[in-house]
């Protein structure tokens, strides 16, 4: 396993970083099987683990914690705060209320004194910067955590943050973790360029694009739609719909570059982040052994330009064929009033009084 800086940190962490979504009642349930695939992946040479305390409501904190028992001081930890945690108002969001009560909640769960990167898991619109970068400072200064971050946010959002930190005189965000994969190279455009203007360490997620690049979904194959993420968001795999067709079509090349290489096209899509001057490591999260060992099988290969360059050809620069679930919209898209002027107000002209 190599290691890269993780931005200007001063930390080491593996190309390789070990996810944890799956850990937990929302993938594997099983705590020891869980501990086993942890030390598997630490045994190999992965230093880097990511959390987050909304996975499977707390329990892959849990779970992580209890696996790194006696391997902390070994382990460079990362688990990030934002989304809602539990009924009831003000328990999630980037504010100092929600952040200073997380932090300790999530240092529980790990059964850890400190945190070495603590990421804002999303944007808040109704949260100002300032406010967050403020408090993750004073984590710093406390020992709680050692270095913070952001994750999925867009290009303009970041150069903001560090806008914000600089004017202040605020500790600013050292990483981002946004989502990049073969099939979705949008942040090729301005996030992984701001993230090298600003130093920041990069871990990319989902490099498999939720199962498109594992070859369980095919062209001319059925997919069940009834379990796992066809049940949960069916517009996005449903064969019959034209941007999903496009998608399959686009695997089968991909497909066919793995197969030339002599390799599979998971091993292919774990590769191809890790070949961006700006990524640091790649976020694998496998739910079994199986998954894990199947991941490291990859770890070799080497994409030369000419694979680059036919890869382009096929996705280019910048292209996102496919949205990750879970991907943060602003409220200018979402919202159509933010987009829209009250109806009386849209026309160039005024009408004239008609008698």
């Amino acid at each position: 396993m190599r290691y890269r800086p993780l931005g200007r940190t001063g930390i080491d962490v593996s190309t390789y970083c070990l996810g944890t979504m799956m850990f937990g009642s929302v993938g594997n349930p099983d705590h020891a099987a869980c501990a086993r695939i942890v030390h598997s992946a630490l045994d190999r040479g992965i230093n880097f683990v990511d959390t987050a305390d909304m996975y499977s409501a707390g329990e892959s904190e849990t779970i992580v914690g209890k696996a790194l028992r006696g391997r902390r001081d070994d382990v460079v930890l990362a688990t990030k705060v934002h989304f809602p945690m539990g009924e009831g108002r003000n328990r999630g969001g980037n504010s100092r209320r929600w952040i200073t009560r997380a932090v300790e909640e999530s240092l529980t769960r790990l059964g850890t004194d400190w945190i070495d990167l603590y990421q804002v898991h999303r944007p808040d619109p109704d949260t100002d910067i300032e406010e967050t970068l403020s408090v993750l400072g004073d984590l710093v200064r406390q020992g709680k955590i050692r270095a913070f971050g952001c994750s999925t946010f867009p290009a303009e959002e970041i150069a903001e943050a560090h806008h914000v930190a600089e004017r202040r005189a605020l500790p600013r965000f050292r990483t981002e973790q946004p989502p990049y994969s073969l099939l979705a190279r949008g942040v090729e455009t301005s996030v992984l360029p701001t993230c090298q203007r600003y130093g920041m360490g990069v871990l990319t997620w989902s490099p498999l694009a939720s199962g498109f690049l594992t070859g369980a979904y095919r062209k001319g194959r059925p997919i069940d739609m009834t379990t796992g993420r066809p049940a949960l968001h069916p517009a996005r795999f449903d064969p019959t719909l034209p941007e999903n067709a496009a998608k399959l079509d686009v695997v089968e090349q991909l497909v066919e570059v793995a197969d030339d290489l002599g390799r599979t096209l998971p091993e292919l899509a774990i590769a191809f982040p890790l070949a961006h001057p700006a990524v640091t490591s790649v976020i694998i999260g496998p739910r079994t052994q199986e998954q894990l060992d199947s991941l490291f099988a990859g770890a070799d290969l080497t994409l030369d330009d000419a694979t680059l360059d036919r890869i382009d050809t096929i996705v280019p620069p910048g292209t996102d064929r496919y949205r990750a679930d879970g991907v943060w919209r602003p409220t200018s898209l979402t919202d159509p009033n933010q987009r829209r002027r009250p109806v009386a107000g849209r026309a160039a002209g005024i009408l004239a009084q008609r008698p």
